[in-house]
This record gives structure tokens, C-alpha cells and sequence, in this order.
């Protein structure tokens, strides 16, 4: 029964359907993986966050930590809200009022944040001339696609689930995500979600694509061996003051540091 109606959406299913939520996805998901490899590959000095804390750093000191902790709250939810089907979050006892309530909140939470924390960056690399005249041309498309695709899930989260009625993406955006990831897309599954929902989508595949050409790069060389660092161990080695040296001068006392 299950397999007829699937045939009968596949079927139902029209070419622009294909186009955006499977010749898409699967072309930039391939740009994403190829890119890596050609930039590892062909520039590695280039792979960085390129850093401008020496030109300005009052805004980049609040702008950053929001930012960056927004942002991992964020793919945290969107991990479990794509990735773990309803049935799994059920099995273990929590129901799809806790589970609805909890996503809402803190991602309003998370949401906000990034925002904040975007807002701050873009602001400072507009607002500061050293930081605008060394933005590049992969900067000038990262920023407006990130905040496109963040501000595109806010308002999707805000319209259907704080102020409207409520809407369930993982019966459906989910689906459709997680088939593309088994080979076995679903594009029925996403062509009847709201437009906010199917916008927030398509620019979430657009910013995958260009993320190989991008400072997002730098996200895969995260210094978490610094967790594991032993710790460095300073002390001082002073000399005697006054000690006469080899051609009979008196020498100054000084101090230096040497690390163990």
C-alpha cells in the first residue's frame, strides 16, 4: 500500500519539482565535496578565517562569540530536527508537544544570537573602510547567501510556529532531506511545504556549494587539539646582580623567561 502511493507521488511529481529538491541538492552537495578536496589541495595557505582583529575589535569581541555560538546551537537543532526521524525522539519519551515546544524556544533562542552576532560582523566589515577595502569577492557572496539563509529560517520558525499555527517539517522537509542522503529522493515530500520553508532550504543547498570557495573552510580546522594541550610551564632564571663578567665589567641583574 505504502509502495503504490509513493509510485503514484513519484509520478505525480513535475519537472521543476526534480529540478529544485533533486538535480539541486545532489549538484551542490557534489560541489561541496569536489571543492574541498581542490582546496586542500590547491590552497592550503588560503585556508583560513583571514582575520581582521588587528583592524577592529570592539565589535568583533561580542559580534564573534554570538555569532559562532548561535551557529553551532543552530546546526545542533538542525541535526536533530533533519537528521533523527519523530519515531526515534518518540521511542525514547518525548513526545511532539515537548519535542515542538523545545525546538521552538531554543532555536528562537539560538536564532537570535546568530543574528546578532551576523549583524555585528557584516556591520563592522561595512562600517570599517580597512575592513571593507579587504573584503574579497568570496566574502561579498558568503555574507548576503548566510544571512539570506538564516533570516529565511527565522522567519519561517516565527510565521508558522511562534505566531501561526504550527507546522511540522519534519513529516515532511525532513523526509525529503533525509532520502536525498539514502538515494532514494523525495521531492514530493518538500513540493508541498510552505514557501519559507522551500526558500530556507534552497539557499541552505547554495551556501554548501559555495562553502568549499568560502572562509567557511576554516570551520574543519578547529584547534581542538588545544583541549588536549599539556600546559606551559614558565619560570624565571635571574642572574646574580652586579656578578662580575669575563673582562672584569659589573653585570646588570635580568630575567628571562624560558618555557618547559
Amino acid at each position: 500500500m505504502n509502495a503504490s502511493l509513493s509510485a503514484v507521488a513519484a509520478a505525480s511529481t513535475s519537472g521543476a519539482d526534480l529540478l529544485l529538491w533533486v538535480a539541486v541538492p545532489y549538484i551542490c552537495l557534489a560541489v561541496f565535496v569536489v571543492g574541498h578536496v581542490w582546496r586542500y589541495r590547491q590552497d592550503q595557505f588560503g585556508w583560513t578565517s583571514r582575520t581582521s582583529q588587528l583592524l577592529e575589535h570592539r565589535w568583533l569581541r561580542w559580534g564573534s562569540p554570538l555569532f559562532h555560538l548561535g551557529a553551532f546551537m543552530v546546526i545542533a537543532g538542525h541535526v536533530v530536527g533533519l537528521a533523527v526521524p519523530d519515531t526515534w525522539t518518540e521511542a525514547v519519551g518525548i513526545t511532539e508537544h515537548t519535542y515542538h515546544t523545545t525546538a521552538v524556544w531554543a532555536g528562537s533562542v539560538a536564532g537570535v544570537a546568530m543574528v546578532t552576532g551576523l549583524g555585528m560582523l557584516c556591520a563592522r566589515r561595512l562600517l570599517t573602510r580597512s575592513i571593507r577595502l579587504g573584503t574579497d569577492r568570496s566574502d561579498k557572496l558568503l555574507f548576503p547567501l548566510l544571512s539570506a539563509t538564516v533570516l529565511l529560517g527565522i522567519t519561517a520558525t516565527a510565521a508558522h510556529n511562534v505566531f501561526g499555527p504550527g507546522y511540522d517539517y519534519r513529516a515532511t522537509v525532513s523526509v525529503w532531506f533525509r532520502g536525498l542522503f539514502v538515494l532514494q529522493p523525495q521531492p514530493e515530500a518538500i513540493a508541498g511545504a510552505p514557501l519559507l520553508f522551500q526558500l530556507h532550504a534552497l539557499t541552505a543547498c547554495l551556501l554548501f556549494a559555495v562553502w568549499p570557495f568560502t572562509r567557511l573552510v576554516h570551520v574543519w580546522s578547529a584547534p581542538i587539539g588545544y583541549l588536549a594541550r599539556p600546559y606551559l610551564v614558565y619560570r624565571r632564571r635571574a642572574t646574580l646582580a652586579s656578578a662580575p663578567s669575563a673582562g672584569g665589567r659589573p653585570r646588570s641583574a635580568s630575567g628571562s623567561r624560558r618555557t618547559v
